[in-house]
Order: C-alpha cells, then structure tokens, then sequence
C-alpha cells in the first residue's frame, strides 16, 4: 500500500514558556479539537495521557521548569490522525537507557512511567536528536 501524505485539518505551532499551566492550556485546546472531530473517549484518553506526559517531561526534566527556557509546541491534526511535536531545550537523554519501569526491583519507584505509558497509549513515539523532541502520533480508532 502506497504512503500517502496526510491532509492536516488543523495546526498549532507554539513556543511556550516553561510552565505547566501553559502546557495544560496547549493540551485542552487539542483535546477539544477532538471532541470537536467527534473522537471516541478512549482515543482522546490516548492522547490526553501521553500528551501531557510528553509536555510535563519537557517542562520539567528537559528545562528544569525554568520559565527562561522554552518549549517548542507543534500539533497536526486530520479527521483520521494526530502529530504532535514537543521539543525542549534540555540537555536530552536516551530513551533506550531508561530501567523498565515495570521490573520487580522498580515497581515502587513512583517516576520513570511515562515514556512507557506514551509507547503503550499512542501509534508512534518517536524521539529525535539527543532526546529533546519527541514525535507522538494516534490513529483514530475505527
């Protein structure tokens, strides 16, 4: 089956400030979005968990919640797809060293969930560069 491009209904390209009021305004406008395309409930969970992940990780680990550094913001959305881009400017990390949130010895860590939970929840998770931006993707469900 041939790759087509996808027809983005809407976008948003924003840089914010590190702060996570902001970052949960950017989240409520694209999850209204999906309400607005007529979303089910759980694709829009889907999104709202691994969105608010990703924003709360940039915010925090990658800038130190310092309101001096930004965080770049881009979303795409079609009827039948949703792209989001969240780029920090923290030093990055490696995904693929991350302990397995779920091993024995770390089930009573309470952090190190959420990469786990955006791989589970969302149709791509991608990170770029030296781990400062990720690329989350979500098929809408038939």
């Amino acid at each position: 089956m041939p790759m087509t491009e996808e027809k983005w209904t809407w976008q948003c390209d924003r840089a914010i400030p590190s702060d996570a009021h902001l970052g949960r305004r950017m989240l409520d406008e694209v999850l209204d979005r999906l309400e607005d395309l007529h979303w089910s409930r759980r694709d829009i969970f889907a999104v709202h968990l691994a969105v608010d992940e990703a924003l709360v990780n940039a915010i925090s680990h990658g800038n130190g919640s310092d309101a001096g550094k930004r965080v770049q913001f881009s979303c795409r959305l079609s009827p039948q797809k949703i792209r989001v881009e969240i780029t920090d400017e923290g030093p990055g990390f490696d995904p693929q060293a991350l302990p397995d949130p779920t091993a024995p010895e770390r089930l009573d860590f309470p952090g190190g969930r959420g990469v786990m939970l955006m791989r589970a929840f969302m149709s791509r998770v991608e990170f770029q560069d030296r781990g400062n931006h990720v690329v989350l993707e979500k098929s809408r469900s038939s």
